[in-house]
């Protein structure tokens, strides 16, 4: 493991101080979340959310898929659970997974009739 110091302005730090024990996991989704940022897969409710907001296309939303650094968090999530089980953290970061796969699902199924409709 590595250490790295940052400078923050005083209102993050005092924010952040609490949460000291999971700075990983919050750096680590910010992180998923800045890379994927205007892409068409998602990493979270939020690109979903935004995603949908922007009223795609029924094949855009067809085509709606995860990024390969979620889908090797989510692989990583269900090794764990199966070898050891998952923190807390970890369990609400997987509820988060399981909201978004199910918006993503009825999404999808809403563009298909949307779809056949048309024909």
């Amino acid at each position: 493991m590595q250490q790295i110091t940052v400078e923050l302005p005083d209102d993050l730090a005092l924010r952040l101080g609490p949460l000291r024990s999971q700075l990983p996991q919050i750096l680590e989704r910010g992180l998923v979340a800045w890379s994927d940022e205007g892409s068409t897969v998602f990493s979270g409710l939020s690109e979903v959310l935004e995603f949908l907001a922007k009223l795609p296309t029924p094949e855009e939303v067809l085509a709606l898929r995860p990024s390969d650094t979620l889908s090797a968090k989510i692989t990583e999530l269900l090794e764990k659970n199966r070898a050891e089980g998952l923190t807390e953290a970890e369990e609400q970061l997987w509820q988060q997974y399981e909201r978004v796969e199910y918006l993503v699902q009825m999404a999808k199924a809403q563009a298909l009739l949307k779809l056949k409709k048309a024909v």
